[in-house]
């Protein structure tokens, strides 16, 4: 009997079925120095305890994407070991903030599965929730991925394809306890810019450009223990080339989003997400943002904004084609939440 694990293939899924992954992690403070090491992430909130205390907070929390990853990392030899691709998310929730000593654990349940139309593999549904070492909820998400079929010849399951809903409605978008950004401080934040200052439609080029390079971006992958074999081993993919994690598209994406939302301090929720076309080393990635929406919310002198973030090889503000196809340069097309001072 083998001890080692192959992953799971497409016909090992079911609807309903709940998995526990491995294995629990306590982050720390090397956590956020890698991370924005690796990232030029300079949000102040995650960066300064002091203000942080300025806006309700006892210490400075995590990047919100490093609890995103490092929940997604758990999921990743149960769900995406034998994965073709990463495809998408939607109803992203994030419920609680992640702060240094905290232990993240993982728990997904099957909600969706389709045969694809070439017998050779399948996309897989899951709604992940990340908690913490009380029990609670720091966020949760679905996801959908394909994945490998083992065999071939395998009678194709029931498809089931979940209700998502298009967005997280404002009046559900979750809001730490005890924000208040009546005392924040603009100039140590970095930007003017208030929830007022922006309007729907409005485009934002965010100017500056990082090229992915071979070994950060598997050092950023290992990171989050995410053992996906497409981001480390050349024999992988039919191209011969290691794929880069769409994660470390997302936080380089998020990251260089600062120069114009400097101020967009929390990710509230992700809507939808896209990983439009493959990314490599060597690819040199630049990002733009578009306002969707905005929305007032409860807490004080906070509001939230809606955005469309696309990372890109190509220029701001190309989207798609005549046809409406998605550009060949375009990497990322993810829709989320977040708050800011208004």
């Amino acid at each position: 009997m083998s001890k080692t694990n192959a992953g799971r293939f497409f016909e090992d899924y079911a609807v309903g079925q709940e998995i526990v992954h491995a294995v629990p992690r306590t982050l720390s403070g090397g956590e956020r120095a890698l991370y924005h090491a690796l990232y030029p992430a300079r949000h102040a909130l995650q960066s300064s305890d002091e203000f942080a205390r300025s806006v309700g907070y006892s210490e400075a929390p995590m990047d919100d994407l490093i609890a995103f990853h490092s929940v997604f990392g758990k999921t990743v030899p149960d769900i995406s070991l034998n994965a073709v691709a990463n495809l998408g998310y939607a109803e992203g929730r994030f419920l609680r903030p992640v702060f240094a000593g905290d232990t993240l654990t993982a728990t997904s349940e099957v909600v969706g599965v389709k045969q694809n139309s070439n017998g050779k593999s399948g996309v897989v549904y899951v709604r992940t929730r990340g908690e913490n070492q009380r029990g609670e909820t720091v966020l949760s998400y679905v996801r959908w991925v394909m994945v490998r079929k083992r065999d071939l010849a395998s009678a194709p399951p029931q498809t089931v394809i979940p209700d998502l809903v298009d967005h997280v409605a404002p009046v559900d978008l979750p809001i730490p306890e005890g924000l208040d950004f009546t005392g924040y401080d603009f100039a140590l934040a970095g930007e003017p810019h208030r929830w007022a200052d922006y309007s729907v439609g409005e485009v934002i080029d965010h100017v500056d450009g990082v090229t992915i390079e071979e070994a950060e971006h598997m050092l950023a992958t290992r990171l989050w223990q995410n053992t996906a074999k497409v981001h480390f081993d050349t024999t992988a993919r039919a191209v011969g080339r290691r794929l880069i994690y769409g994660g470390h598209v997302i936080s380089m994406a998020r990251a260089l989003s600062f120069n114009g939302l400097a101020n967009a301090q929390l990710i509230a929720a992700i809507n939808s997400g896209a990983h439009v076309n493959p990314c490599y080393a060597g690819d040199t990635i630049r990002a733009w943002s578009e306002v969707l929406d905005k929305a007032e919310t409860s807490a004080p002198n906070v509001g939230a904004l809606r955005l469309r973030l696309v990372a890109t090889k190509g220029r701001a503000g190309g989207l798609r084609d005549a046809d409406g196809k998605y550009l060949t340069d375009i990497l990322l097309d993810l829709d989320y939440w977040v708050l800011v001072p208004r």
